[in-house]
């Protein structure tokens, strides 16, 4: 609460200098034009060619992004390394497994570190306006992501049947194969379709800095103030971000292990073992999952066909000239006693930026999320001023988040005076539509009889929300908070590039002056930020448990 108060503070909020209000008729146009978008048949044929190549983009990122996560997952799981059990008492933190282990997970750490967005400004100057360089923008950070979450997943997994596996001399890959990778599917599942919708938001963002789809034209409509094409196109987002979402629920609630099948396993020595077998063989049935295998190779062959991948540009002689030019103009990094001083006021400035962001839309995100999952009575139907009020509030978290946050700022500055306040709103707003949805879910998921057993004993509805809702939903909102926390520090470069403060305007500044020893300095600090941000979540989040 002191960080947040004295981050709104050091920011300017309520002070004169923060507020702009000749610019509060632009904002009122650009409101009213929701209910007026551009219908031309030209226009509309544009978002179409556009929406393609921004699925086309996400699609390919995803793919390589859990490509990466698979592999990478695996490589730093504490289950690849671990050796199989000898029978003799187990000495932890042996050389032979942390060693191997840490150094596979600082591998992954780095990438993960910097935005995409940075991602796709350094391989623009070595490939040029290359498809490649959007898939990869997206891939590579995404795909760090994805390898650290999956590693958890895999780690969190029960080991017994795995172990007894290794016992008896199956290999580690074999033995994951059959034992650890069918229980942990379904989250793993889950949570690629959950990067698929990042990846389509991440596209957007990087067609702003020039990779085309619906950021460019978003940008090119903002340009000329085109408000209602701006609509058609945010509409045009929400549409395949909502589509995103729908699939990615049907299939988790399909594909998860049904409830009878576990509660038939019994109690018996091999429960492990026959869970992993009825998951398998659960799995193997779901025709809704093979039909979505089937589609998701369709799409990467029509997203390698609409925009026409080539693959050998990496190679080829030109890509690695300017990237080893690029490598050497690079280093040393520019750390100067001032460059320094200059690094340090911008971090914290940063450090103010995602913690505004992160408390905000925590709190938006709460309240979304009751108003969503509806009353608080379990037992009691919803009625129809209910269900508008939910279908309202998940529309508001669907344009919320489809808002890229450069966008955001922009339409923040026409209100709001150049600094760190109009960016951290921006993250705010658009953190709030991702959070609202997440912790929406973890309400519906809740089981009603505890709240239903303090009704039938006399309790009030505020006491059954007080004392059977909030504390089972409160450590997991906390934990979801915390974690678009350590996502609104690599986000604020994306803000900063538009003019909203931070190390990202420093780095924007940086890179159109071509000083990539100062951009260098400037993506470490980000970096050190990511890190320590990091650590206190995770600190904070294992106290939560």
């Amino acid at each position: 609460m002191l960080a947040f108060a004295g981050s709104l503070v050091h920011a300017g909020l309520g002070s004169q200098g923060t507020l702009n209000p000749a610019g509060w008729p632009q904002l009122r146009r650009f409101l009213a034009a929701a209910a007026h978008p551009a219908t031309s048949p030209e226009f509309i044929r544009l978002t179409l060619d556009a929406t393609l190549t921004t699925l086309a983009y996400a699609v390919l990122g995803t793919a390589v992004a859990v490509g990466i996560g698979v592999v990478g997952g695996v490589a730093i799981s504490e289950s690849w390394w671990r050796r199989p059990p000898s029978g003799r008492p187990r000495r932890t933190g042996r050389a032979g497994e942390v060693g191997p282990w840490l150094a596979s997970r600082l591998v992954v750490s780095l990438p993960r570190g910097v935005h995409e967005a940075v991602w796709g400004l350094a391989l623009v100057t070595i490939l040029g306006l290359d498809p490649l360089v959007g898939v990869l923008a997206i891939g590579v950070p995404y795909g760090a992501v994805t390898a650290k979450v999956y590693a958890e997943l895999l780690d969190e997994t029960p080991t017994g049947a795995f172990e007894a596996l290794r016992t008896a001399g199956v290999g580690r890959l074999r033995a994951l194969t059959y034992t650890l990778a069918p229980l942990a599917f379904p989250d793993m599942l889950s949570y690629a379709f959950y990067r698929f919708e990042c990846a389509i938001r991440g596209a957007a963002i990087l067609g702003i800095i020039g990779a085309g789809g619906l950021g460019f034209q978003l940008a090119l409509s903002f340009q000329s103030l085109r408000y209602d094409e701006m609509w058609t196109l945010i509409y045009a987002l929400m549409a395949v971000c909502g589509l995103a979402d729908w699939w990615s629920t049907a299939l988790r609630r399909r594909s998860a292990l049904p409830p009878r099948t576990i509660a038939g396993l019994g109690d018996v020595g091999d429960s492990e073992q026959r869970l992993t077998g009825a998951t398998r063989s659960a799995l193997g049935r779901d025709r809704r999952l093979h039909a979505s295998a089937a589609v998701v190779v369709a799409l990467v062959v029509v997203s390698l066909w609409h925009l026409g991948v080539d693959v050998s540009t990496l190679w080829a002689p030109r890509a690695q000239r300017l990237a080893s030019e690029m490598a050497a103009s690079s280093f040393p990094p520019d750390l100067g006693v001032e460059e320094l001083a200059r690094l340090v006021v911008l971090s914290l400035q940063t450090l103010e930026m995602s913690v505004i962001a992160a408390v905000v839309a925590s709190l938006a995100g709460t309240a979304m999320a009751f108003v969503i999952a509806g009353g608080v009575e379990a037992e009691q139907r919803a009625g129809v001023l209910q269900r508008v009020g939910a279908g309202a509030a998940r529309g508001l978290l669907l344009v919320c988040r489809a808002v890229p946050p450069p966008v955001g700022a922009l339409l923040l500055l026409f209100v709001l005076l150049p600094g760190p306040l109009p960016g951290a709103l921006a993250l705010a707003v658009y953190n709030a539509g991702i959070l609202g949805r997440l912790m929406a879910e973890v309400v519906e998921n809740l089981d009603p009889a505890p709240a239903r057993a303090l009704r039938s004993q006399g309790a009030s509805a505020p006491q059954a929300f007080c004392y059977a809702i909030l504390p089972r939903t409160l450590p997991r909102f906390a934990a979801f908070g915390l974690y678009r926390w350590e996502v609104a520090i690599r986000e604020t470069v994306v803000v900063g590039l538009v003019g909203a403060g931070g190390l990202g305007r420093l780095l924007a500044q940086q890179l159109a002056a071509f000083d990539y020893r100062g951009a260098t300095a400037t993506l470490a600090a980000l970096v050190v930020l990511t890190v320590a941000v990091d650590m206190v979540s995770s600190s904070v989040r294992r106290a939560l448990r």
